[in-house]
């Protein structure tokens, strides 16, 4: 066994010693999802103090809203629904993004081209050049995806690994705004 699996299964242990989380709902208690990048520096419990069953992360390069996201958000927007009743019941989805991404590396296009050709990998729809302009995009490709019902509340934070702070660039509003 490594070090590594090692470590993390001590500190499970630790963890299910004062475990008393067993009787959780499904429903995130804020009714929310977070995507945020997989950059180990942006980690929603720690930066937005994220408790168990309080959200639903979702984590990619870049924190980006691929295809994959896409139906991820509709396939949780459904079961909501349907767990909801008659009436779907709002939820947020919450784009968070980070400065000095590791990502901003797929926008070169030599990058691309060699990822591409070699490995077979497009990483197009998660480079960034401009965090800011990124969050805009994605909001966007949430807007303009059909499956995605258009009463789910969308917003986008950018985290500054320097500061530790978080700032709102779009503020939340359904995607029928």
């Amino acid at each position: 066994m490594s070090n590594t699996i090692t470590t993390l299964l001590d500190r499970n242990r630790q963890f299910a010693i004062d475990f008393t989380a067993a009787d959780l709902p499904i429903m995130p208690k804020l009714r929310t999802v977070l995507l945020t990048c997989i950059d180990a520096r942006v980690d929603p419990a720690h930066i937005l103090g994220i408790e168990l069953g309080d959200a639903v992360v979702m984590r990619n390069n870049g924190g980006r809203v691929t295809p994959a996201v896409v139906q991820e958000v509709s396939a949780l927007a459904f079961m909501v629904a349907k767990m909801g009743g008659d009436s779907p019941p709002a939820f947020e989805f919450i784009i968070i993004q980070h400065t000095q991404c590791g990502a901003q590396r797929f926008a070169d296009p030599d990058f691309q081209r060699e990822l591409k050709e070699l490995r077979g990998v497009d990483v197009s729809l998660s480079a960034i050049t401009d965090p800011e302009l990124s969050l805009r995009e994605d909001v966007e490709r949430l807007r303009d995806a059909p499956e995605v019902p258009d009463y789910v509340i969308v917003s986008g934070l950018l985290y500054d690994v320097t500061t530790g702070l978080v700032r709102e660039v779009i503020k939340p509003t359904s995607l029928a705004s």
